[in-house]
């Protein structure tokens, strides 16, 4: 089988870029990364060599390309279908998609107003209304998934589910936005996986800064 290579950006913070190297790296999937960090004003030119959007992620497999974090998930999830990147359960699996189907398209005010952002100290951000109702839905999906579950992740072993909410996991704890003790517990579980940390430690090395993420 050819390799599979993740082009991701900064991992300080592309949150799109963690979502599928997370899933991957915790299902134990072998692949190669390669950052390309957004060190131009306009946009690394590099990026539209590799990528038909201009953007990052994207999955190379031998000839095939493929953009967007979950569509990457999804063929790596055939590619590998024991690997555990979905639930077991078929309908643990379809409200697995949904989840991670709308953070996909929504929860854009706490996106816009809180930036993924490994390296920052841990300050609180006073938000609109908009973004409080967005931590306010995704509180409740996690203690919805929790509570079937019963943990330590959102179906019980940590999945593409898992992955997709990562970013969030940061954003609510740098900018200060929950309180919750089953949030912050799932937070923590998050935080303290192999793979978060891995992913961390290389963002904490990284030496660019990008001033439109430093909020």
């Amino acid at each position: 089988m050819n390799k599979l290579v993740l082009y991701v950006g900064n991992k300080n913070y592309s949150s799109w870029s963690l979502r599928p190297w997370l899933a991957l790296e915790a299902s134990g999937i072998a692949f190669e990364d390669v950052v390309i960090p957004f060190d131009f004003a306009t946009g690394n030119p590099k990026l539209r060599e590799i990528s038909p959007t201009g953007r990052v992620p994207l999955l190379e497999h031998g000839d095939v390309k493929i953009w967007e974090s979950l569509a990457i998930i999804e063929y790596v999830a055939e590619l590998f279908p024991d690997a555990g990147l979905w639930p077991a359960d078929q309908q643990d699996r379809a409200r697995a998609r949904s989840y991670a189907c709308e953070m996909l398209s929504g929860f854009r005010a706490l996106r816009s107003a809180c930036p993924m952002n490994i390296r920052r100290q841990k300050q609180t951000l006073g938000v609109s209304g908009d973004v409080r109702a967005d931590v306010a839905r995704i509180e409740t999906i996690w203690a919805d998934a929790l509570a079937r579950s019963g943990g330590p992740f959102l179906f019980g072993s940590f999945t593409a589910a898992d992955a997709m909410y990562a970013p969030v996991v940061n954003r609510f704890d740098v900018y200060n936005l929950v309180s919750d003790p089953t949030t912050l517990g799932y937070m923590e579980r998050v935080k303290a996986h192999p793979a978060s940390r891995k992913w961390e430690a290389a963002a904490r090395a990284e030496p660019w800064i990008v001033a439109e993420e430093e909020v």
